[in-house]
C-alpha cells in the first residue's frame, strides 16, 4: 500500500509515467526545444510537432544523414531527438493556420518555443494572447538570454540571437576548458542546447504543479546563458571565496584529477589521492624509490610542474605498456576513482549502458532502424517509455487538425492547396 492508499503492484512496469495525459505543443527546431520535448515524451506526454510547411525543424535538413539514395536520407539528428512525436506542418501567418493553431492551444497544456525573443508576440501569439486562449496553458520560452517581464525581464543581451558555441563562450565554459596555456575550447558536444532543454524540462513539470495547486498556467523563461552558467557553481564557489579566476593553467587542470596514457588510450585518476593510496601505485608500478627519494611523490597537490614532469612520466612507464581497462581495473582496487576516456563508438557498444537499458531502437522512416539514447531518468514503478518511430514531416495533419484543430476536411484540403499546411 503506497502513502497516498493506493495499491501497487508487485515488480516494475505498474504505474502509468507521469505525464500522461499531459499534451504539447512543441513549436521548437533543431536541439534545445526538441531535447525538452522529448524528455517530456519520454515520460508520457502526448507531443504535436508544430513544423513550418515544406522544410519543417530545420534539423530535417541537417546532416548527417542516414540512408542512401535509393532509399532516401533522414537527418540523424533530428531522428535522435523526436522519437515519440507527432508533426503537424501550419504557417502560422496564414489567418486560417493560425486559428487552428491557437485552437490547439486551447485544448493543449504546455506550449514550447525557441525560435528567438519576440517571435510569438510578432506572431499575436506572446504570452499575454496565449493566456486569454488557455488560462491553464504553460508557455515555456527557451530563449539565448532571457525574455521574460517582471522581477525576471530582459537585460542588456535579451535580443542577441544564441547557439551553442556562443553560449559556452558566454557562460564562462570555453574559458576553463582546453589545453593550459591554449585557446578556449568548446566541450565536443551541443551542451549549450541539451543543458537548457533539461532545464526546461524540469521548469515545465514545476509548472504543472503549481498549475495543480491553483489552476493557473504561467510563462516559463529559460535563458541558455543562465542555464550554462548555473554549472559553472564550483567555480564561481571558489573564485567567491578567493577572487582567482580560473583558467586554462597547468595547475586548474589537475584538481579534477590526472590523465596518463595506456597502451591504447588514455585513463583519469580522479578524486582522493591519499599518501596511502599513492605509495601503493608506487608499489603496483614498481617504482617505491620515487616516494622513498622525494615526498611529493605522496601529496595530492604537489607542483603542476613536478606532476606534470615527474609523476605523469612515472605513472606512463607503467601505464602505456597495458591497456586501458587493465590499468583503470588495477587503479580501482587500489581505492582510486578510476574513469577510462571512451569514444562515441565506445559508448555505442558499452555493456554497462545496454545492461541499464540506454540504448532506444526506433524506426527510421526509412522502413530500418535507427538507435539513440533513452532518457536516463528510471522510474522502477512506472510501465517503460515507448520507442515511437520520429514523425514524416506533417505525418499527422488530418489526425490532429481535423480534430483538436477545428478544421474541416475541406478547409485542410484548401490550406494543402496553398501550401499553408
Amino acid at each position: 500500500m503506497s502513502a497516498d492508499g493506493n495499491t501497487v503492484s508487485a515488480g516494475r512496469g505498474r504505474l502509468p509515467l507521469p505525464l500522461e495525459g499531459i499534451r504539447v505543443l512543441d513549436a521548437t527546431h533543431i536541439v534545445a526545444g526538441p531535447f525538452c520535448s522529448l524528455i517530456l515524451a519520454d515520460m508520457g506526454a502526448e507531443v504535436i510537432k508544430i513544423e513550418r510547411p515544406r522544410t519543417g525543424d530545420l534539423a530535417r535538413g541537417r546532416g548527417p544523414f542516414t540512408g542512401d539514395a535509393d532509399t532516401g536520407r533522414v537527418s540523424s539528428r533530428f531522428l535522435g531527438v523526436n522519437r515519440n512525436k507527432k508533426s503537424v506542418t501550419l504557417d502560422l501567418r496564414n489567418p486560417t493556420c493560425k486559428g487552428a493553431f491557437e485552437t490547439l492551444a486551447a485544448k493543449s497544456d504546455v506550449l514550447l518555443d525557441n525560435w528567438g525573443p519576440g517571435a510569438f508576440r510578432r506572431l499575436g501569439l506572446g504570452y499575454d494572447r496565449l493566456r486569454e486562449i488557455n488560462p491553464r496553458l504553460i508557455y515555456a520560452e527557451i530563449t539565448g538570454y532571457g525574455d521574460g517581464d517582471g522581477a525576471a525581464g530582459r537585460g542588456p543581451y535579451s535580443d542577441w540571437p544564441a547557439n551553442n558555441l556562443a553560449i559556452q563562450a558566454m557562460s564562462g565554459w570555453m574559458e576553463i576548458t582546453g589545453a593550459p596555456g591554449g585557446t578556449p575550447q568548446a566541450v565536443g558536444d551541443n551542451m549549450g542546447d541539451s543543458v537548457p532543454g533539461v532545464w526546461a524540462a524540469l521548469g515545465v513539470v514545476l509548472a504543472l504543479e503549481t498549475r495543480r495547486q491553483t489552476g493557473v498556467g504561467q510563462h516559463v523563461d529559460v535563458a541558455m546563458y543562465e542555464c550554462m552558467a548555473a554549472h559553472v557553481i564550483s567555480n564561481m564557489n571558489a573564485y567567491q571565496a578567493t577572487g582567482d579566476v580560473p583558467g586554462r593553467t597547468r595547475a586548474a587542470s589537475l584538481g579534477p584529477g590526472l590523465a596518463f596514457r595506456a597502451a591504447d588510450g588514455y585513463v583519469i585518476m580522479a578524486g582522493v589521492r591519499s599518501p596511502q593510496r599513492l605509495a601503493a601505485l608506487w608499489e603496483l608500478v614498481g617504482r617505491p624509490d620515487l616516494p622513498a627519494a622525494d615526498t611529493r611523490y605522496l601529496q595530492q597537490f604537489p607542483d603542476a610542474d613536478f606532476v606534470f614532469e615527474q609523476v605523469i612520466p612515472a605513472i606512463e612507464g607503467w601505464s602505456s605498456q597495458r591497456p586501458r581497462w587493465e590499468v583503470a581495473g588495477r587503479l580501482t582496487e587500489l581505492g582510486f576513482s578510476m574513469g577510462v576516456t571512451q569514444t562515441v563508438a565506445d559508448l555505442a557498444d558499452c555493456p554497462q549502458l545496454a545492461a541499464r537499458g540506454m540504448y532506444v531502437d526506433t524506426g527510421d522512416t526509412l522502413g530500418g532502424t535507427f538507435r539513440s539514447l533513452a532518457t536516463p531518468i528510471r522510474l522502477t514503478a512506472c510501465r517503460p517509455s515507448e520507442a515511437g518511430t520520429p514523425p514524416a514531416l506533417g505525418e499527422h495533419n488530418a489526425e490532429v487538425l481535423t480534430t483538436l484543430g477545428g478544421l474541416t476536411v475541406e478547409e485542410l484540403a484548401a490550406l494543402e492547396g496553398e501550401g499553408a499546411v
